[in-house]
């Protein structure tokens, strides 16, 4: 089964983007064939920001887009929505890559489920 993700709000402050995380997870690990595509958009983008520090005990965005990424997941960041927070591609996590609308477009159509955060 193929799953998108789409979060929007900001990595903390909330916690829509750590649930949705939470759910990527869990969808990967109750089914290795379970295909997990987390967009990220809006401010949800300083998600995959490279380098953060978090206190101890506390959540951290970058680790667990990294656990999407290592679980054979993809997390793809819009494009517009960097550059409007003036985030470049040396800014961002290794594993995360710089996206479109339209591959966004492209994914939706593709998903057998589609969740927005």
């Amino acid at each position: 089964m193929k799953t998108l993700i789409i979060l929007n709000d900001p990595p903390y402050g909330t916690e829509r983007c750590y649930n949705g995380l939470r759910l990527a997870h869990a969808l990967a690990k109750a089914d290795a064939a379970n295909l997990v595509t987390v967009f990220l958009m809006a401010d949800a983008v300083v998600a995959a920001k490279a380098g953060q520090r978090t206190p101890d005990g506390y959540y951290n965005m970058e680790r667990m887009l990294k656990r999407v990424v290592s679980g054979k997941g993809e997390v793809l960041l819009c494009g517009t929505c960097m550059d409007a927070r003036g985030l470049s591609e040396t800014d961002m996590m290794e594993g995360a890559r710089r996206s479109t609308m339209d591959e966004l477009a492209a994914n939706i159509i593709a998903a057998d489920k589609v969740l927005v955060f």
